[in-house]
This record gives C-alpha cells, sequence and structure tokens, in this order.
C-alpha cells in the first residue's frame, strides 16, 4: 500500500510522457461496427458511441490532463511565489495592494474564474493553461508571503542586508531555500486540483476540443450512454481518480517528511 501512490503516479507520468510514441495508438480511428461495443480483447476499455477506442484515447486524455496540470502548476509556482515573496520581503503600499489583489481572487470560487476566463478566451488547451494559472497563482503568493513575514527579521537575512546584498539576491538566496518545502508541499496538492479543474473545464466545452481526447470530455460523452454502455464513463473517471489519488497521497508523504514535529516525536 505504501508504493501505491508512486506506481500510479509514475504510471501515468509515463503514459501521458511515452504512451503516445511507444503503443500503438488511434485515439480518432472511427469503427461504425464497433459502436459502444463493451471491452475484448482487441480493446481493453470498449468503444465510444463513435466506434473509438476508449482505451487509446484513454492514454491520450493521461497526456492531456498530465501537460495541464504539470504547466499550471510550474506557472502558478513561479509567478505565485515570486509576488508574494517581493510582497511580504518590502512590505508597504505593495504588500497592501498584493494583500487585497489575493483577497479579491479569494472571495471567489477559483473553479468559476477559470471558467469565465476560460469562456472569455475560448476553448484550447493553451486557454486552459492560462485560464488555470491566472487564478492558481493566489494560493503560493499567499503561503510564500506569510513564509516570508516569518522569516524576513532573521539573524542571517540581517547580516545580508548589512553587508549590502541586493533584497532580491537575499530573496533567492537566503529566503527562497528556506521556504521551499511547504511550496513543493502545496504545489503536489495543486496538481491534483488542475486535474480536475481541466476535466471539469472539458466537461462543459470550454477545454481541449474534439478529436483531441481528455478525461473531462469522456465522461461528457458517456454521460448520454450511462444504462447502455457505462464503460463510457467508469474508465475515465477510475484513470482520473486514481491520478488524483496518488497525488495527494504523495502531498501526504511530502507534508509528513518535512514536518519537523513529527521527526522530532
Amino acid at each position: 500500500m505504501r508504493c501505491f501512490p508512486f506506481v500510479i503516479a509514475i504510471t501515468w507520468a509515463l503514459l501521458a510522457v511515452l504512451g503516445p510514441f511507444v503503443l500503438a495508438l488511434e485515439p480518432d480511428a472511427i469503427d461504425l461496427k464497433k459502436i459502444l461495443f463493451t471491452p475484448d480483447m482487441s480493446s481493453w476499455l470498449g468503444y465510444d458511441d463513435l466506434g473509438r477506442p476508449i482505451w487509446d484515447r484513454l492514454v491520450m486524455g493521461a497526456q492531456t490532463s498530465f501537460i495541464v496540470a504539470m504547466w499550471v502548476t510550474i506557472i502558478s509556482v513561479l509567478l505565485g511565489t515570486f509576488i508574494g515573496s517581493v510582497s511580504a520581503y518590502f512590505g508597504g503600499w505593495l504588500d497592501l495592494l498584493v494583500v487585497r489583489i489575493i483577497d479579491v481572487f479569494l472571495a471567489v470560487p477559483g473553479i468559476l474564474l477559470a471558467i469565465a476566463f476560460a469562456g472569455i478566451m475560448g476553448p484550447g488547451i493553451e486557454n486552459v493553461v492560462i485560464a488555470l494559472s491566472v487564478v492558481g497563482w493566489v494560493g503560493y503568493a499567499r503561503l510564500s508571503r506569510a513564509q516570508i513575514l516569518a522569516l524576513k527579521h532573521r539573524e542571517h537575512v540581517q547580516a545580508a542586508v548589512s553587508l549590502g546584498t541586493g533584497p532580491f539576491t537575499i530573496i533567492r538566496r537566503h529566503l527562497l531555500p528556506l521556504i521551499s518545502a511547504p511550496l513543493i508541499v502545496e504545489a503536489t496538492f495543486g496538481i491534483a486540483g488542475v486535474v480536475i479543474a481541466e476535466a471539469g473545464l472539458s466537461f462543459l466545452g470550454l477545454g481541449v476540443q474534439p478529436p483531441e481526447a481528455s478525461w473531462g470530455s469522456m465522461i461528457r460523452d458517456g454521460t448520454a450512454y450511462m444504462l447502455i454502455a457505462p464503460h463510457m464513463v467508469i474508465a475515465p473517471g477510475i484513470a482520473m481518480m486514481l491520478a488524483v489519488l496518488s497525488v495527494n497521497l504523495l502531498g501526504d508523504k511530502l507534508r509528513d517528511k518535512f514536518d519537523v514535529r513529527l521527526k522530532q516525536q
């Protein structure tokens, strides 16, 4: 059970990165004779309403969710950490402005803001990344700001200031290494949230567009055939559940590993 999250997460990453190149996939191949066929030897997970193999589309959906999750997390972490760190270190009107902006974003559910931005920019994987990044940086900015406020008055930082070290050098060399652990844990949980958000946008038609595959759009297409072809929903639903569960479990393990209080017990 301990290895479960690692195995699932690594399998997801390998399918996303290598699956389309190593496996002989035909996610867009339509076979009208196999419409809504249940799983068999030729297709492990059956066929959809257009006769396309669900296994092939599941692998391509894994690539879509992985790409979106990685890009959104990287952009959100970099942007949020930069804004939060600079705001907390310099303080004053800049910090007040950043706090007010963060409060505005936190006042509205992030998924609703993402839906609004995706609706304005239009569907597509690039716009999904932008929409989720616009609302995703807030949590990292808030966390990094709180951490920097607690660390910027420490002795080693004051020593660097007295030696004439520039503020951005202090942030980069003396503060960011100290707050990297909570940011990594937060990013791990953020990946799971992005996977669900991307699937939600694709389910609403605001994400990846046909014929490209996404777990969310696969679930949407299968909802009309729940009674006669439940495998269309079960397969992508279980895949998304396993991916999110494994990432969350990895986040729990990282949090326990970085928690000093648990090490002292």
